[in-house]
């Protein structure tokens, strides 16, 4: 198991390049095989049987007598039993949640407080931006005012005005 201890720096440019290029290599052939291994279960998943036990419930249920339909069938037989996993199981994979109604309406309060947060955020960038704007402007104002001014003039002259 990998652990601090175990790494090895990168001491140049070029072992960088190699290190990189070796675990996109290995990422490949990991993506390769886990999609091997999805396609080979979803055909073996699709596959039709011809069981005694399951084929007969699953035809009167309307089902295409495959290994996936079998095997959700056993998971049903399980849970009827008092398999409480086969259960949890069952009701993870249809969609129904062990969240209870507050835990729903906690969730959209927190979302609607994280948009009005986010509402004020811009609202305040967008202020900051203004006023960013407005010293930007004055400090044009200002150039353009000493531009005008006459260059020669010393200190003294504007201070007898």
């Amino acid at each position: 198991m990998a652990n601090v201890q175990n790494l090895k720096p990168v001491r140049t440019e070029s072992e960088a390049r190699e290190r990189g290029r070796a675990g996109g290599k290995a990422s490949g052939v990991a993506r390769r095989r886990k999609a091997d291994f999805r396609k080979t279960l979803n055909m073996l998943l699709t596959a039709e049987i011809d069981s005694p036990e399951w084929t007969p419930i699953l035809q009167a249920l309307g089902l295409d007598s495959t290994l996936e339909a079998a095997v959700n069938m056993a998971m049903v037989k399980k849970a009827l039993a008092g398999d409480v996993k086969a259960y949890e199981a069952i009701a993870k994979y249809a969609g129904q949640s062990d969240r209870t109604e507050k835990d729903d309406a906690e969730q959209a309060a927190k979302t609607e407080r994280e948009k009005a947060q986010a509402e004020t955020l811009k609202e305040k960038q967008a202020k900051e931006k203004d006023t960013e704007n407005s010293v930007i402007q004055n400090m044009e104002t200002l150039a353009d005012v000493l531009k005008r001014s006459r260059p020669n003039r010393n200190i003294e002259d504007y201070e007898e005005e």
